[in-house]
C-alpha cells in the first residue's frame, strides 16, 4: 500500500515536496489531499500537482480518515497551533523546520504526539540525504580519528524576503537557516548537549538576527563553530576535523550532493524535477518522504535519523542563542 500524504499549506515548500514525491515509486507514495485556508489556492495546487482532493480548511484534513500522514508546510509561527490540531486528532505528522518558535512549543508538540501515540518528526530533510548517511557511517568507524572541531556555515542574502526579516513572521537567520548548521553539529556529536554555548550577533531594525556566530564546547575537548547570515553569502559548507583527517560536506551543506573525505570527492546526484522548484536541490525532499514511509511501516513513532530528543535539544540551543543575541518573539511570553 502506498503511503497516503495529506499536505497542509499550499505554499512554496509544499510545491517542492509534491515535485519530490513524484520522483519516488507511485506504489510507495501518493498525495491524497491538499488543505489550505483558501479553497481557491487548494484547488489550484491540486490541479497543478494532480491531487484528487482539495480542502479550504485545516480542520477538514484532521477529519479525513484516508490519509496516513500530514505534511505540515505552513509558516513556522503556526507550527505549534496547527500541529497540535493534527496530533490531537490522532494524525501522524511530518512538521517543517524549524519545529516551532521555542522549546516550550516543541516540548508541547512532542508530549502531545506521545500522549496520542502518533508519529512525529521535524522535517530536517538534511538528515535523510545519502551524504549525511555516509558521514554517519564514516564517524561510526572513526575514519578521521577523534573529532576535534566541527564547522558549519550558511549564509544566503534574504533581506527582501518578508518571512526572513519580519519578527511577526518568525524571521531571522537562526530559525530559517542557522538551524541547519546546529543540527549538523548535533548529528556529529550524537545528540550530546554542549557544555557551553557562546553566541554573538547583529540584529535588523525589526529585532530579528541578521548574522550570528556561535561557538560551542562539548565534552572531551571537542568544539563547534557555526556562522549564519541572511545578509551575506557564505561558503555554505560543513567540515569535520579529526586527529586523522577531515570530512567536508560541500555546499549546500543542508541538501548536499558532494562529499570530500581526505581530499577524495564523491558525488551523489539528485533526480531531475518534473516542474520548476522554489528551493535548491528540493527533489532531495524525496529522501525524507522515504524515511517517513519506512518509519510508518515499522510502526515507529519517531525517526532514528532525527529523533525527537534531538529536536528538543536543537530548540533549547536556539533559545539560548536568541537569549544571548537578544531576539525575543511574542511566543516567548505566552
Amino acid at each position: 500500500m502506498a503511503t497516503r500524504w495529506g499536505l497542509c499549506g499550499a505554499g512554496k515548500i509544499s510545491h517542492d515536496f509534491s515535485v519530490a514525491i513524484k520522483t519516488l515509486p507511485p506504489g510507495d507514495h501518493r498525495i491524497a489531499v491538499i488543505a489550505s485556508r483558501s479553497i481557491d489556492r487548494a484547488k489550484d495546487f491540486a490541479q497543478k500537482h494532480g491531487i484528487p482532493k482539495a480542502y479550504g480548511s485545516y480542520e477538514e484534513l484532521t477529519n479525513d480518515p484516508e490519509i496516513d500522514i500530514v505534511y505540515l508546510g505552513v509558516l513556522h509561527t503556526e507550527h505549534w497551533r496547527v500541529g497540535m490540531l493534527f496530533l490531537k486528532a490522532g494524525k501522524n505528522v511530518l512538521c517543517e523546520k524549524p519545529f516551532a518558535m521555542n522549546s516550550r512549543e516543541v516540548k508541547d508538540l512532542v508530549a502531545t504526539a506521545k500522549k496520542n501515540n502518533v508519529f512525529l518528526m521535524e522535517a530536517i530533510w538534511s538528515r535523510c540525504f545519502p551524504v549525511y548517511a555516509e558521514v554517519r557511517r564514516l564517524l561510526a568507524e572513526e575514519a578521521v580519528g577523534d573529532v576535534k572541531l566541527v564547522k558549519a556555515y550558511f549564509g544566503s542574502p534574504r533581506l527582501k524576503v518578508p518571512r526572513s526579516e519580519q519578527k511577526e513572521l518568525g524571521g531571522g537567520a537562526l530559525l530559517d537557516i542557522g538551524v541547519y548548521c546546529l543540527q549538523f553539529v548535533l548529528m556529529v556529536f550524537n545528540g550530546e548537549r554542549p557544555e557551553s554555548i557562546q553566541a554573538t550577533g547583529v540584529l535588523l531594525d525589526s529585532g530579528v538576527d541578521e548574522s550570528v556566530v556561535v561557538t560551542m564546547k562539548f565534552s572531551r575537548k571537542r568544539m563547534a563553530l557555526c556562522a549564519f547570515s541572511i545578509a551575506a553569502r557564505l561558503p555554505n559548507d560543513a567540515v569535520i576535523a579529526g586527529t586523522k583527517g577531515s570530512i567536508k560536506v560541500l555546499g549546500p551543506m543542508h541538501c548536499p550532493t558532494k562529499l570530500v573525505v581526505n581530499d577524495k570527492e564523491t558525488e551523489y546526484p539528485l533526480p531531475e524535477p518534473c516542474l520548476p522548484l522554489n528551493f535548491t536541490n528540493s527533489t532531495g525532499l524525496r529522501y525524507e518522504a522515504a524515511e517517513v514511509r519506512q518509519c510508518l511501516l515499522k510502526g515507529l513513532k519517531e525517526s532514528p535519523r532525527m529523533p525527537l530528543a534531538d529536536s528538543v535539544l536543537l530548540t533549547e540551543i536556539m533559545d539560548e542563542i536568541r537569549k544571548q543575541v537578544g531576539v525575543v518573539f511574542s511566543q516567548d511570553s505566552q
